[in-house]
Protein backbone atom coordinates (compact mmCIF):
# COMPACT_ATOMS: atom_id res chain seq x y z
CA UNK A 1 0.00 0.00 0.00
CA UNK A 2 1.03 3.53 -0.75
CA UNK A 3 -0.41 7.04 0.97
CA UNK A 4 0.77 10.13 -1.01
CA UNK A 5 1.92 13.09 1.02
CA UNK A 6 -1.22 15.15 2.59
CA UNK A 7 -3.48 12.49 2.74
CA UNK A 8 -5.23 11.75 6.00
CA UNK A 9 -6.26 8.64 7.40
CA UNK A 10 -8.63 7.92 10.72
CA UNK A 11 -8.59 5.51 13.11
CA UNK A 12 -11.41 3.04 12.10
CA UNK A 13 -10.46 2.18 8.66
CA UNK A 14 -9.23 -0.77 6.44
CA UNK A 15 -7.22 -0.59 3.13
CA UNK A 16 -6.13 -3.65 1.27
CA UNK A 17 -2.92 -4.75 -0.54
CA UNK A 18 -1.48 -2.80 -3.46
CA UNK A 19 -4.00 0.21 -3.19
CA UNK A 20 -2.24 3.58 -4.15
CA UNK A 21 -3.60 6.73 -1.99
CA UNK A 22 -2.98 9.54 -4.17
CA UNK A 23 -1.86 12.78 -2.11
CA UNK A 24 -4.82 15.14 -0.14
CA UNK A 25 -7.04 11.94 0.11
CA UNK A 26 -9.52 11.87 2.89
CA UNK A 27 -10.79 8.48 4.29
CA UNK A 28 -13.02 8.96 7.40
CA UNK A 29 -13.96 6.08 9.77
CA UNK A 30 -16.25 3.24 8.54
CA UNK A 31 -14.23 2.65 5.58
CA UNK A 32 -13.71 -0.50 4.23
CA UNK A 33 -11.12 -0.46 0.85
CA UNK A 34 -10.43 -3.90 -0.95
CA UNK A 35 -7.31 -4.23 -2.76
CA UNK A 36 -5.52 -2.80 -5.35
CA UNK A 37 -7.86 0.59 -5.83
CA UNK A 38 -6.52 3.34 -7.12
CA UNK A 39 -7.72 6.86 -5.15
CA UNK A 40 -6.77 9.88 -6.41
CA UNK A 41 -5.83 13.72 -4.95
CA UNK A 42 -9.18 15.20 -3.17
CA UNK A 43 -11.33 12.24 -2.74
CA UNK A 44 -13.24 11.89 0.07
CA UNK A 45 -14.43 8.60 1.39
CA UNK A 46 -17.06 7.45 4.12
CA UNK A 47 -17.58 11.28 5.41
CA UNK A 48 -20.73 11.05 7.38
CA UNK A 49 -23.86 10.84 5.16
CA UNK A 50 -25.52 14.17 3.87
CA UNK A 51 -28.79 13.38 6.01
CA UNK A 52 -30.59 15.07 8.28
CA UNK A 53 -32.05 12.08 10.04
CA UNK A 54 -28.25 10.57 10.92
CA UNK A 55 -27.18 10.28 14.48
CA UNK A 56 -23.87 9.23 14.40
CA UNK A 57 -24.30 5.62 14.47
CA UNK A 58 -22.21 3.04 13.36
CA UNK A 59 -22.18 2.75 9.20
CA UNK A 60 -19.76 1.88 6.48
CA UNK A 61 -18.40 2.53 3.09
CA UNK A 62 -17.41 -0.33 1.15
CA UNK A 63 -14.81 0.47 -2.23
CA UNK A 64 -14.29 -3.34 -3.66
CA UNK A 65 -11.35 -4.72 -5.41
CA UNK A 66 -9.69 -2.81 -8.17
CA UNK A 67 -12.17 0.22 -8.50
CA UNK A 68 -10.19 3.59 -9.24
CA UNK A 69 -11.63 6.45 -7.91
CA UNK A 70 -10.71 9.29 -9.15
CA UNK A 71 -10.30 13.48 -8.01
CA UNK A 72 -12.98 14.53 -5.59
CA UNK A 73 -14.88 12.30 -5.60
CA UNK A 74 -17.16 11.87 -2.40
CA UNK A 75 -18.10 8.66 -1.05
CA UNK A 76 -20.88 9.09 1.67
CA UNK A 77 -20.93 6.35 4.40
CA UNK A 78 -24.41 4.77 5.14
CA UNK A 79 -27.47 5.38 7.95
CA UNK A 80 -29.17 3.20 10.15
CA UNK A 81 -31.66 2.50 6.97
CA UNK A 82 -29.13 0.50 5.28
CA UNK A 83 -25.87 0.64 7.88
CA UNK A 84 -23.41 0.63 4.49
CA UNK A 85 -22.70 2.31 1.25
CA UNK A 86 -21.41 0.16 -1.01
CA UNK A 87 -19.24 0.06 -4.51
CA UNK A 88 -18.31 -3.15 -6.18
CA UNK A 89 -15.04 -4.16 -7.98
CA UNK A 90 -13.24 -2.96 -10.53
CA UNK A 91 -15.33 0.03 -11.09
CA UNK A 92 -14.60 3.17 -12.48
CA UNK A 93 -15.97 6.22 -10.92
CA UNK A 94 -15.10 9.79 -12.41
CA UNK A 95 -13.87 12.91 -11.16
CA UNK A 96 -16.27 14.82 -9.11
CA UNK A 97 -19.04 12.29 -8.29
CA UNK A 98 -20.86 11.81 -5.52
CA UNK A 99 -21.98 8.35 -4.40
CA UNK A 100 -24.81 9.18 -1.62
CA UNK A 101 -25.77 7.29 1.68
CA UNK A 102 -27.01 3.77 0.84
CA UNK A 103 -26.51 3.51 -2.25
CA UNK A 104 -25.38 0.29 -3.72
CA UNK A 105 -22.99 0.50 -6.46
CA UNK A 106 -22.39 -3.17 -8.67
CA UNK A 107 -19.59 -4.02 -10.20
CA UNK A 108 -17.82 -3.66 -13.20
CA UNK A 109 -20.14 0.43 -13.33
CA UNK A 110 -18.50 3.26 -14.64
CA UNK A 111 -19.97 6.70 -13.19
CA UNK A 112 -18.65 9.06 -15.47
CA UNK A 113 -17.49 12.53 -14.56
CA UNK A 114 -19.97 14.75 -12.06
CA UNK A 115 -22.60 12.03 -11.87
CA UNK A 116 -24.73 13.10 -9.03
CA UNK A 117 -26.52 10.05 -7.11
CA UNK A 118 -29.02 11.15 -3.97
CA UNK A 119 -29.24 8.47 -1.59
CA UNK A 120 -30.64 4.65 -1.71
CA UNK A 121 -29.74 4.23 -5.30
CA UNK A 122 -28.74 0.75 -6.40
CA UNK A 123 -26.75 0.43 -9.75
CA UNK A 124 -26.33 -2.95 -11.08
CA UNK A 125 -23.30 -4.49 -12.66
CA UNK A 126 -21.77 -3.15 -16.07
CA UNK A 127 -23.97 -0.28 -15.94
CA UNK A 128 -22.67 3.27 -17.65
CA UNK A 129 -23.79 6.59 -16.21
CA UNK A 130 -22.99 9.51 -18.74
CA UNK A 131 -21.46 12.47 -17.03
CA UNK A 132 -22.98 15.57 -15.73
CA UNK A 133 -26.48 12.80 -14.51
CA UNK A 134 -28.29 13.41 -11.71
CA UNK A 135 -29.83 10.64 -9.82
CA UNK A 136 -33.24 10.64 -7.89
CA UNK A 137 -32.71 9.06 -4.49
CA UNK A 138 -34.24 5.19 -4.48
CA UNK A 139 -33.64 5.21 -8.46
CA UNK A 140 -33.48 1.24 -9.35
CA UNK A 141 -30.64 1.17 -12.75
CA UNK A 142 -30.30 -1.83 -14.04
CA UNK A 143 -27.16 -4.04 -15.83
CA UNK A 144 -25.69 -3.42 -18.76
CA UNK A 145 -27.48 -0.23 -19.27
CA UNK A 146 -25.86 3.15 -20.78
CA UNK A 147 -27.72 6.72 -20.04
CA UNK A 148 -27.02 9.49 -22.24
CA UNK A 149 -24.25 12.58 -20.46
CA UNK A 150 -26.78 15.06 -18.81
CA UNK A 151 -29.47 12.42 -17.93
CA UNK A 152 -31.80 13.20 -14.82
CA UNK A 153 -32.94 9.68 -13.96
CA UNK A 154 -36.19 9.65 -11.76
CA UNK A 155 -37.10 6.78 -12.85
CA UNK A 156 -35.66 3.39 -12.56
CA UNK A 157 -33.84 1.50 -15.88
CA UNK A 158 -34.38 -1.70 -16.71
CA UNK A 159 -31.49 -3.68 -17.78
CA UNK A 160 -29.87 -4.12 -21.45
CA UNK A 161 -31.09 -1.11 -22.44
CA UNK A 162 -29.95 2.94 -23.42
CA UNK A 163 -31.67 5.91 -21.79
CA UNK A 164 -31.78 9.73 -22.29
CA UNK A 165 -34.02 12.56 -23.41
CA UNK A 166 -36.00 14.41 -20.66
CA UNK A 167 -38.57 13.11 -20.05
CA UNK A 168 -36.39 10.11 -19.86
CA UNK A 169 -37.12 7.14 -22.16
CA UNK A 170 -36.08 4.29 -23.68
CA UNK A 171 -33.61 4.46 -26.63
CA UNK A 172 -33.07 1.35 -27.85
CA UNK A 173 -31.19 -1.85 -26.33
CA UNK A 174 -27.57 -1.63 -25.49
CA UNK A 175 -26.44 -3.98 -28.18
CA UNK A 176 -22.73 -2.86 -28.43
CA UNK A 177 -22.17 -2.90 -24.92
CA UNK A 178 -23.84 -6.60 -24.89
CA UNK A 179 -21.67 -7.69 -27.83
CA UNK A 180 -18.64 -6.55 -25.85
CA UNK A 181 -19.69 -8.81 -22.80
CA UNK A 182 -20.14 -11.67 -25.19
CA UNK A 183 -24.06 -12.15 -25.99
CA UNK A 184 -24.79 -13.51 -28.60
CA UNK A 185 -26.90 -12.01 -31.46
CA UNK A 186 -29.63 -14.39 -30.38
CA UNK A 187 -29.36 -13.38 -27.35
CA UNK A 188 -29.79 -9.66 -28.53
CA UNK A 189 -32.36 -9.85 -31.07
CA UNK A 190 -34.91 -11.46 -28.33
CA UNK A 191 -33.59 -8.68 -26.04
CA UNK A 192 -34.68 -6.08 -28.61
CA UNK A 193 -38.22 -7.84 -29.52
CA UNK A 194 -38.81 -8.03 -25.70
CA UNK A 195 -38.21 -4.36 -25.41
CA UNK A 196 -40.55 -3.70 -28.34
CA UNK A 197 -43.21 -5.22 -26.72
CA UNK A 198 -43.00 -3.27 -23.81
CA UNK A 199 -41.74 0.14 -25.09
CA UNK A 200 -42.83 0.52 -28.62
CA UNK A 201 -46.01 -1.53 -28.90
CA UNK A 202 -48.42 0.64 -27.37
CA UNK A 203 -48.64 -1.90 -24.29
CA UNK A 204 -49.07 -0.75 -20.55
CA UNK A 205 -47.25 -2.64 -18.14
CA UNK A 206 -49.23 -5.00 -17.25
CA UNK A 207 -50.02 -5.79 -20.59
CA UNK A 208 -46.64 -5.72 -22.01
CA UNK A 209 -45.54 -8.07 -19.69
CA UNK A 210 -48.29 -10.55 -19.71
CA UNK A 211 -47.28 -10.92 -23.42
CA UNK A 212 -43.48 -11.54 -22.69
CA UNK A 213 -44.51 -13.96 -20.42
CA UNK A 214 -46.48 -15.74 -23.00
CA UNK A 215 -44.30 -15.41 -26.30
CA UNK A 216 -40.82 -15.97 -25.12
CA UNK A 217 -39.61 -18.84 -23.21
CA UNK A 218 -38.05 -18.20 -19.76
CA UNK A 219 -34.32 -17.41 -20.22
CA UNK A 220 -31.94 -15.43 -17.47
CA UNK A 221 -32.24 -12.66 -19.91
CA UNK A 222 -36.30 -13.10 -19.99
CA UNK A 223 -36.71 -13.24 -16.38
CA UNK A 224 -33.99 -10.62 -15.61
CA UNK A 225 -36.08 -8.28 -17.71
CA UNK A 226 -39.48 -9.30 -16.08
CA UNK A 227 -38.52 -9.34 -12.57
CA UNK A 228 -37.35 -5.62 -12.65
CA UNK A 229 -40.24 -3.96 -13.86
CA UNK A 230 -42.57 -5.94 -11.69
CA UNK A 231 -40.19 -5.10 -8.88
CA UNK A 232 -39.58 -1.56 -10.06
CA UNK A 233 -40.59 0.95 -6.82
CA UNK A 234 -40.40 4.24 -8.88
CA UNK A 235 -41.48 2.63 -12.01
CA UNK A 236 -39.69 2.41 -15.05
CA UNK A 237 -39.36 5.02 -17.90
CA UNK A 238 -41.45 5.67 -20.64
CA UNK A 239 -41.13 4.17 -23.89
CA UNK A 240 -39.51 6.35 -27.18
CA UNK A 241 -40.49 9.64 -27.38
CA UNK A 242 -40.20 10.84 -31.30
Amino acid sequence: MVIEPFSVIHEDVEIGDDTWIGSNVAIHDGARIGNRCRIFPGAVISSIPQDLKFKGEKTYAYIGDDTMIREYVTVNRGTAYNHFTKVGSNCTILAYSHVAHDCIVGNHVILSNAVNMAGHVIVDDYAVIGGLSGIHQFVHIGKHTMTAAGTIIRKDIPPFVKAGRSPLSYEGINSVGLRRRGFSDKTIREIQEIYRIIFLSGNNNTQALTKVATLFPASEERDEILDFIRNSGRGIMKGYIG
